[in-house]
């Protein structure tokens, strides 16, 4: 077994794959000629965004929407970066909400959090030291 794909619910794929592109610089793999499936050129893993009117039909018992919530769900989705300051900064110019700024951890690392425009938590990371 392998890790094959992050998916999230999302009310608009196209805005949501723009955005990943403009502000992290993913570029689309494919969107299906509905509009409610999309994935981005994202690595090994797959990070692909699907129209919450599919969430809905794939849970009858409804999902938690994550831009209608008030605070982030719990999960996030890491990229890892060189300049965490610049990617932040970036991001924010493309429509984020800053959650934390770039601060360095006790262990090296420097992190921040953000929020897209559809309500995914994103954190931006230097790698790990190894």
């Amino acid at each position: 077994m392998k890790f094959g794909y992050t998916i999230t619910y999302v009310p608009d794929v196209p805005q949501s794959l723009a955005f990943f592109g403009d502000a992290f610089g993913f570029a689309t793999r494919f969107l299906h000629e509905s509009g409610t499936y999309g994935e981005l050129e994202s690595g090994e893993t797959t990070l692909a965004f699907a129209a919450e009117d599919l969430g809905e039909a794939n849970f009858p018992g409804g999902h938690v929407s994550a831009h209608a919530s008030p605070q982030p769900l719990g999960m996030e989705i890491a990229l890892v970066t060189e300049d965490v300051a610049a990617a932040h900064a970036h991001a924010i110019a493309c429509g984020a909400r800053e959650l934390s700024p770039p601060t360095e951890r006790p262990w090296g690392q420097v992190v921040s959090y953000l929020r897209c425009p559809d309500g995914l938590l994103v954190e931006l990371c230097t790698p790990m030291a190894g």
